[in-house]
C-alpha cells in the first residue's frame, strides 16, 4: 500500500495523472468567461498541470524549464488565448510607451535610413520611443527581445524583416502584443504588414527595357527565398513571358542586395562571351556597383548596357550617369506601419492584412533604347 501511494504520489507531481493540457485547458473554456483578456496565469497553470510559478518561468526565462513542461505551458497558453503581456501591464500603472523596431541582418542602411525616419516621425508624435532591435548573428540577440517582450517591457512592435524574433520555441508574438510587419510580410500569417507590390514594380522595370528593344537581359537577384526576391523574380518572369521570351533569354546573377553582390556580378557579366544589353537589378546598390564595376571595364552605360536599379536611395542621383530606378515610398512604409501599429496599440482591428503602397519609375540616364 505505501508502495503504491508512493507511485500516485510521484505521478501527481510530475503531472503524468492529469489529461493532456489540451484537453484541460478546454475544460477551463467552457467555465471561462468569453473574453480572453480575464484569463489569469492560474488558468493556464491549472490547464498544464504546473503551478503559477512555473507558468511564469517558463514564459519569462524558458532556458530554466524542462522542454516538455515549457511545451505543455505554451500550449496551455495558446489554447486559452492567454496575453501574458496583458498580466504585465496591469502590474504597472500604465504602458511603457517603447516601440520595438526589428531590423533583419544585413539590411542595407542606405534604404532603410529613410524607412526609420517614418517610423520614428509617426510613432514620437503620439508620444512613443523607439527601440532598436537587430536580427544579427550576435549570440543572445533574439533571446534579448524575446525577454524584453515577455518581461512586459514593450507595447508593440515593428518587424522590417521576414520572421519575428524568437527564443526557445517562443516568438514575440506568442506575448501577444501588437505588432506589424514593415517592407516584407512576416512568418506569422496573422500579423498585418505594410509593403510595395514588389511584383508590379519589377514588372515596370523589365517592361521599360523590352520596350526599349533589349531582348536579352541580366537579372541581379536578391537573397534566395527572401519575400521580396520572390514577388520581384516573379514579376521579372511575368514580364519576359508577356514577350514571348523564355530561359534562354536572360542570365540570373545571385545576390543579397548589397554592394558586394554587384560587383561580384559585375566581375562575372564582364566574363561572358555573350553579354545581356539591358540589366534588371532588385536594388540600387547593387545597380550602382554593378554599373561602375562593368564601366571601369570598358563598357558604357546606357550605350552599351542598360541598368534600372529598384529602390531610389539618393546615391542614384549623384553617380554618373544617374540611376533610372523604382522609386519606393520609403518614408510612407515607415510612418504607415507606425500609425498603424498604433491603431492595434488602442485596439481596433487592422483594416486589411496587407497594405500595399505603389512605387513609381525615376526615369534618368542609365537605361536606353538597345544598341542597333
Amino acid at each position: 500500500m505505501a508502495e503504491l501511494f508512493r507511485s500516485f504520489a510521484s505521478r501527481l507531481e510530475n503531472g503524468s495523472l492529469m489529461p493532456p493540457a489540451k484537453e484541460r485547458a478546454r475544460r477551463i473554456q467552457r467555465r471561462a468567461p468569453r473574453d480572453v483578456s480575464k484569463i489569469r496565469i492560474g488558468d493556464v497553470a491549472r490547464a498544464a498541470g504546473v503551478s503559477t510559478a512555473t507558468v511564469s518561468r517558463a514564459l519569462t526565462f524558458p532556458d530554466r524549464v524542462q522542454a516538455e513542461t515549457r511545451e505543455r505551458v505554451l500550449a496551455a497558453v495558446r489554447d486559452l488565448g492567454y496575453t501574458p503581456n496583458t498580466a504585465a501591464r496591469q502590474l504597472r500603472a500604465g504602458s511603457s510607451r517603447t516601440v520595438l523596431v526589428v531590423v533583419g541582418p544585413r539590411r542595407n542602411p542606405p534604404f532603410f535610413s529613410e524607412v526609420l525616419r517614418g517610423i520614428d516621425v509617426a510613432l514620437s508624435q503620439a508620444g512613443y520611443a523607439v527601440l532598436m532591435g537587430n536580427l544579427d548573428s550576435i549570440d543572445g540577440k533574439e533571446k534579448y527581445l524575446v525577454d524584453l517582450v515577455f518581461g512586459g517591457h514593450i507595447d508593440g512592435a515593428l518587424v522590417l524583416a521576414s520572421t519575428v524574433p524568437s527564443h526557445a520555441g517562443r516568438t514575440i508574438a506568442d506575448s501577444g502584443i501588437p505588432i506589424v510587419g514593415v517592407c516584407a510580410e512576416t512568418d506569422v500569417p496573422d500579423i498585418p504588414a505594410v509593403v510595395v507590390d514588389d511584383e508590379v514594380c519589377c514588372r515596370a522595370q523589365t517592361r521599360y527595357l523590352l520596350d526599349r528593344g533589349h531582348r536579352y537581359l541580366a537579372y541581379l537577384a536578391g537573397p534566395r527565398g527572401n519575400y521580396n526576391e520572390r514577388h520581384r523574380y516573379a514579376g521579372f518572369q511575368a514580364e519576359i513571358a508577356a514577350a514571348g521570351l523564355g530561359p534562354d533569354d536572360f542570365v540570373r546573377f545571385e545576390g543579397s542586395y548589397d554592394f558586394a553582390s554587384g560587383i561580384a556580378s559585375g566581375k562575372a557579366f564582364l566574363a561572358l562571351e555573350r553579354r545581356p544589353t539591358g540589366v534588371v537589378a532588385t536594388s540600387d546598390e547593387m545597380a550602382i556597383a554593378f554599373m561602375t564595376t562593368i564601366r571601369r571595364g570598358g563598357l558604357r552605360v546606357p550605350q552599351d548596357v542598360s541598368i534600372v536599379g529598384f529602390d531610389g536611395i539618393e546615391l542614384g542621383d549623384f553617380i554618373e550617369p544617374t540611376l533610372t530606378t523604382i522609386r519606393q515610398p520609403r518614408f510612407d512604409l515607415g510612418s504607415t506601419g507606425a500609425k498603424l501599429l498604433l491603431q492595434l496599440m488602442r485596439g481596433e482591428a487592422a483594416p486589411q492584412r496587407l497594405t500595399m503602397l505603389k512605387g513609381a519609375l525615376d526615369e534618368r540616364e542609365s537605361a536606353g533604347p538597345v544598341k542597333a
